[in-house]
């Protein structure tokens, strides 16, 4: 279990870069829609959504004919999807640092690995629990009547569960030492 322990930041690490690979270049909202005379097709991407300028595009089809429409987005963001970023950025410095100072041997940093392990953890979750409510939050942001047959994208969804998931280990070690002390404990 100590060797596990050992690299829970830096698989913690490489989960929240996933995800953050997959916030930035995935869809973020996808439309579908198909009825008996057509379909249509539409979906926002990450950076439109996080940064409100971006890549958009729309479809449909009536009876066979139609076509596709792509454009540059430019409204408003979703604060929570801005927020998620800002929060993945600074949760992966935080793992990059607690995966690289103890391999330079930096004692001055092991005072305050346990605080900053608390941060990024906090920072990882809220920002996987932002990633699942940025559809409603565009969507009032641009001021939608209403979001019927529009859906995050699955690459957020997985982002987002890989932000909750990376959080989970990054606090793994946290929980095996107070595991441990609390069995000392009870051994006087």
């Amino acid at each position: 279990m100590k060797k596990f322990l050992q690299f829970a930041g830096l698989i913690s690490l490489c989960l929240a870069a996933v995800g953050f690979i997959l916030m930035m270049t995935t869809h973020s909202l996808t439309y579908h829609t198909a009825g008996a005379l057509g379909e249509a097709n539409a979906w926002y991407s990450g950076v439109a959504v996080i940064f409100g300028k971006g890549p958009a595009s729309s479809s449909g089809s009536i009876l066979g004919w139609g076509g596709t429409l792509n454009g540059e987005f430019e409204g408003t963001l979703a604060w929570t999807a801005l927020l998620a970023w800002i929060f993945a950025i600074a949760a992966l410095v935080i793992l990059f640092l607690g995966v690289l100072m103890p391999l330079l041997k930096v004692k001055a940093f092991t005072k305050f690995a346990g605080l900053l392990n608390l941060i990024a953890v906090g920072l990882l979750v809220v920002g996987g629990i932002f990633v699942f409510v940025t559809l409603p939050a565009f969507a009032a942001a641009n001021k939608w009547n209403n979001t019927d047959n529009w859906a995050l994208g699955a690459g957020w969804i997985i982002g987002g569960i890989l932000y909750i998931v990376a959080g989970c280990f990054a606090i793994l070690p946290m929980c095996a030492d107070f595991m441990a002390k609390g069995k000392k404990g009870k051994k006087r």
